[in-house]
């Protein structure tokens, strides 16, 4: 069993604050195993104990898994006092305290990102020990050819001296200035950046997949929902063996 005390496995679910909680149960309007719970100091066990709150039933979860195809002018934070965070996106049942973002992307950077409170769990996706490769579609200024393709297999030298890893660059058959690039770290812009050492200018990016996990089409720019199971545990193998 895992004991906790009612008003924060309430709030822990973004049913309400701990003092809304307190106050919630002296109006009688919380049950357990079918019997009004009149303090919210009162231990539980959430995966075991039946807990209502107004007549509906609580459906505990440990941890939330979240998908989202970010959209531009979004900063990918917890919070920010000047600036909408993605978080800010996400519909009143998903809300709950602890979520962050896996990882980051640029305020104008589009697509796939995962929103989690489970620390381990986006450890393992975003530690380039794991190698998970991310994928982007990157639009440019020129298009891109053997040279940088060659370049970006043998690791990138940014500006600044860092080595990056070597990553994938394929660009589009068409010769268009639009380009697909995999890499399994998360440095600073670094996406943009390789390209700058290879002389070519990011106009715009988009990430379409995290390992083998691929983002749908059918969700719209700041569009979400929560994760499958299949799918959190596609996400866990990819961390477990890497996965190019």
């Amino acid at each position: 069993m895992a004991w906790m005390r009612l008003d924060r496995v309430l709030s822990g679910q973004g049913v309400c604050s701990r003092r809304e909680a307190g106050a919630m149960a002296r109006k009688g309007a919380v049950t357990v195993n079918g019997r009004t719970v009149r303090s919210a100091d009162q231990k539980v066990d959430p995966q075991e104990d039946v807990i209502a709150v107004n007549g509906r039933p609580l459906l505990y979860k440990e941890y939330l898994y979240i998908v989202m195809n970010k959209p531009q002018g979004v900063v990918s934070a917890s919070r920010d006092p000047r600036q909408k965070t993605v978080l800010d996106l996400l519909p009143a049942r998903l809300k709950r305290r602890g979520l962050f973002p896996v990882g980051r992307l640029d305020k104008d950077t589009t697509g796939l990102l995962l929103i989690t409170d489970d620390g381990d769990f986006a450890h393992r996706l975003t530690s380039p020990k794991k190698e998970v490769y991310k994928t982007y579609v990157a639009d440019l200024d020129a298009p891109v050819g053997e040279k940088e393709v060659l370049a970006f297999a043998q690791g990138i030298v940014l500006e600044d001296g860092t080595l990056c890893r070597p990553a994938g660059l394929l660009p589009e058959a068409d010769a268009s200035a639009r380009a697909t690039v995999r890499i399994c770290e998360g440095r600073y812009h670094q996406v943009k950046r390789m390209f700058e050492a290879v002389g070519r200018r990011v106009v715009g990016l988009h990430r379409t997949a995290i390992g083998n996990f691929v983002l749908e089409n059918e969700l719209a720019p700041g569009g979400c929902r929560e994760l499958t199971e299949e799918e959190c545990r596609l996400l866990r193998k990819n961390a477990q063996e890497g996965q190019m």
